[in-house]
């Protein structure tokens, strides 16, 4: 259903190796990502190292580094690679006729009480 979904824009206001942020009032930013095979995910922007802004990391394949200590972090789990270790809540996201869309419950459900 629609209603269960947040239309946060066209697929073109992200070019494609790069992420936007979203602001979420009460909550943590989300930085969406779109990989260089037009892939699209979405992540809380904290590395779960130092909290560095994953949304101004280096996109390669479906992972980001992370630009405060080069921590590699899946786009797909959130998880850190190699011998790293730590997790990033992703966001469920979807595409649909060239619009981006976020779970509605996974973006409000993240606000302050």
């Amino acid at each position: 259903m629609i209603g269960d979904w947040l239309d946060i824009g066209p697929v073109d206001q992200i070019t494609p190796g790069t992420a936007r942020t979203l602001p979420v009032l009460g909550g943590d930013e989300i930085a969406v990502f779109r990989t260089q095979a037009n892939e699209f995910y979405a992540l809380i922007n904290k590395c779960p190292h130092k909290q560095g802004p994953l949304s101004q990391g280096i996109v390669h394949g479906n992972v980001v580094a992370c630009p405060l200590h080069n921590w590699n972090i899946s786009l797909k789990t959130g998880e850190a690679l190699g011998e790293d270790k730590g997790c990033v809540p992703t966001i469920p996201l979807r595409v649909d006729a060239g619009r981006i869309y976020l779970l509605r419950s996974a973006v409000v459900g993240k606000r302050a009480a």
